[in-house]
């Protein structure tokens, strides 16, 4: 009795180390088919500069200031450019290059007008910080020219 259960024993440790190997084989596999697809679908928008020179493309660069690098990485997201931002900091201010393949040039140029109209519109547009100061201060001197009158009266009433 005690032999039969130790083959069985035995024989279930064989098969799970078969299974364990073959569920390994399939999921090495499946992990590179995936990295497979990934490496096969070029990256689209904000990539790094050796991402941006593999494809051996003439690359061409602008610059730009710190406060406008988020604005400008939503016209390039919509535009769908590819670009890597680099961080120049031998001046004082620091200066931000853009990057991009050559190829982009008219999208760009279509992309920074928008970005311009858009800027413009803003600055015409007052703040709404502004017109609210001004609008406390409005009414700070209409109620100064009220007068306040506080009267008490005591006594019984008949």
């Amino acid at each position: 009795m005690q032999e039969e259960v130790t083959q069985k024993v035995v024989a279930l440790s064989v098969k799970a180390a078969k299974i364990d190997a073959a569920l390994l084989q399939k999921s090495m596999k499946l992990l590179l088919r995936q990295l497979q697809k990934q490496a096969a679908k070029p990256t689209r928008g904000k990539q790094t500069m050796r991402q941006l020179t593999r494809r051996g493309e003439k690359i061409t660069n602008i610059e730009i200031t710190d406060k406008n690098i988020k604005a400008f990485e939503h016209t390039a997201k919509k535009y769908g450019i590819d670009y890597s931002l680099k961080k120049d900091a031998t001046g004082q201010p620091p200066r931000y290059l853009v990057f991009f393949k050559g190829k982009d040039i008219d999208v760009l140029t279509a992309a920074f007008k928008e970005f311009s109209a858009k800027k413009l519109q803003r600055d015409k547009k007052p703040s709404i910080r502004q017109t609210l100061a001004a609008a406390k201060e409005q009414a700070k001197q209409l109620n100064a020219g009220r007068e306040t009158v506080k009267r008490m009266e005591r006594g019984q009433s008949l």
